[in-house]
């Protein structure tokens, strides 16, 4: 997922067998208990599931519209949601049947059959937004309706990871009468079936109450949703929750808020809940750049890169190092990075790195950034790499930072060397930490193709149905790009969100999967 700003593994053999449901079925959507008021720092970017491709966009959907999979609390392995039951119908991993649950319905009353499902996936396909999420599923050949509960899709090529592509935001059922087959809504409504209606959306606050014609697996535990919204304004949120105007705020307090908060005494009635993520961030280099697109300086960058300074500083202990490109608490994580360039930054080694490239002076650099879509403090953390750089005399380095607007089309263009790049997972499967990276049309724009990694390893990869057995190859794949340098992963994230100390179920909202689940809180 583009991420906005800022585990349990892999369950081996999640898409081989038949997934039916095994959760608790929501027969009374009433709720129960009180209203909730949350506060984040991200925007809402779209409410129709065809457009939004980012954190805030993804848990509206996540709330309003049901999947036909979805991830329970705590798991990495898909369940049904609005199916019934679903599996592949065949050993290629290329024909996936799903039947519908009896009974279901839309908010507006409308019931929802097979016929809405193949229109919601059409429609993506179809319309294939930019800001949208349609990039997922270049595998989807089509879609067919046997009859009104059940759905069929044909793959072009196999993918093991479909079932959890599905159970994401890009998987949101839209009702095939209130949208329009060629084009976005612009009217902020949105009619799902999820356990949540929206019942209005403006510019500062989306407004939920329960969807009472819900059949599902989730329990709601509160009546309604007020979700507040602080346009990365962390002083505003910090400032709404101690004032008690928020019971939880969530993405978007700093480091040093939340460290504050965790340090404070329990006079202050709020708390810290910190759960598992999956959210990574990584320094792109252009490959095509004149100074980036040296291997020599690249691998300088890796050598001199202190991240546990970042953290510490910069970051106060609300991240970890990373060294891989998929994260620890995700089937396939390694060490690549740490094995290949180590933990401790070293002068000599960089110097030698730009020696072998026939590199002499000092390497004028510039380290691309945006104020706050990869988190509030990604530009002091711009200037901490900088700094680590220049302090070893072989970097003249400085740090420019433009809006996101505009740091999206100049990447696009070719015009940076070295920038950053966030990403919050669609999905918890290392295919998600690596085919929009390095695969065809990848999403860094970085101009990086390794034949290796496009022909062989990720189409292998996607094959493989136990996903467990994946490890090898994408250990062979973490090899190859820590070796060539087009990324160089920095921090995974710890996730966090505080809470007055009278709301409840937070825990069950932040884990890897990373839906936000609204039915878990409760107010008492």
């Amino acid at each position: 997922m583009r991420n906005q700003w800022p585990v349990l593994p892999i369950v081996a053999g999640l898409a081989s067998g038949l997934l039916t449901g095994c959760g608790t079925e929501s027969g009374d959507s009433g709720g129960s208990g009180s209203p909730v008021v949350m506060g984040m720092s991200d925007d809402i970017l779209a409410t129709d599931p065809a457009s939004g491709y980012d954190p805030g966009s993804w848990l509206l959907f996540n709330n309003v519209f049901q999947s036909l999979l979805s991830f329970p609390k705590g798991a990495t392995e898909p369940q049904p949601e609005a199916a019934e039951e679903c599996s592949f119908t065949d050993t290629q991993t290329q024909v996936y049947k799903c039947k519908l649950k009896d009974g279901l319905k839309f908010s507006n009353g409308d019931s929802l059959t097979s016929e809405d499902v193949k229109f919601s996936f059409d429609r993506m396909l179809k319309i294939n937004d930019d800001a949208g999420p349609a990039i997922m599923f270049p595998m989807l050949e089509k879609v067919q309706t046997p009859d009104e509960k059940t759905v069929v899709f044909h793959l072009n090529t196999p993918d093991a990871t479909f079932p959890s592509k599905i159970a994401s935001g890009a998987g949101s059922i839209v009702d095939h009468t209130q949208y329009d087959a060629d084009g976005l809504r612009k009217d902020g409504d949105a009619v799902g079936s999820g356990p949540y209606r929206l019942d209005s959306f403006g510019k500062d606050e989306a407004v939920f109450s329960v969807n009472e014609n819900y059949k599902g697996t989730a329990d709601v535990q509160n009546t309604g949703v007020t979700l507040k919204l602080f346009h990365g304004d962390q002083s505003a949120l910090k400032k709404a929750l101690l004032d008690n105007e928020v019971d939880i705020a969530y993405r978007g307090l700093s480091a040093s808020d939340i460290a504050d908060i965790e340090q404070a005494d329990d006079s202050s009635g709020v708390e810290v809940v910190e759960g598992s993520s999956a959210e990574v961030q990584h320094l792109v280099f252009n490959m095509d750049d004149p100074v980036a697109g040296q291997l020599g300086v690249r691998k300088a960058i890796a050598h001199l890169l202190d991240r546990d300074a970042l953290i510490k500083d910069v970051y106060q202990g609300t991240a970890t190092p990373l060294y891989s490109i998929i994260p620890a608490g995700i089937s396939g994580h390694n060490t690549a990075y740490f094995d290949t360039y180590g933990a401790r930054p070293s002068k000599a080694k960089a110097a030698a790195d730009l020696q072998a490239d026939g590199i002499t002076g000092k390497v004028k650099l510039t380290l691309w950034s945006t104020p706050s879509r990869y988190g509030p403090a990604t530009d002091d953390e711009l200037k901490a790499i900088a700094a680590q750089l220049n302090a070893s005399g072989l970097f003249d380095a400085d740090v420019q930072s433009v809006a996101f607007d505009q740091y999206e089309q100049d990447i696009a263009d070719g015009k940076y060397g070295v920038y950053v790049k966030g990403w919050v997972p669609d999905y918890p499967d290392a295919d998600n930490f690596t085919a929009p990276f390095f695969g065809k049309g990848n999403v860094l724009s970085n101009n990086y193709a390794n034949t290796t990694i496009t022909g062989s390893l990720i189409p292998q990869t996607a094959a493989q149905s136990d996903r467990g057995a994946t490890d090898d190859s994408y250990g062979k794949l973490q090899k190859i790009v820590a070796d060539e340098l087009p990324v160089l992963p920095v921090w995974q994230a710890k996730q966090y969100a505080v809470t007055r100390d009278d709301v409840y179920g937070l825990e069950y909202c932040l884990d890897a999967s990373t839906v936000f689940r609204f039915w878990e809180l409760s107010k008492g």
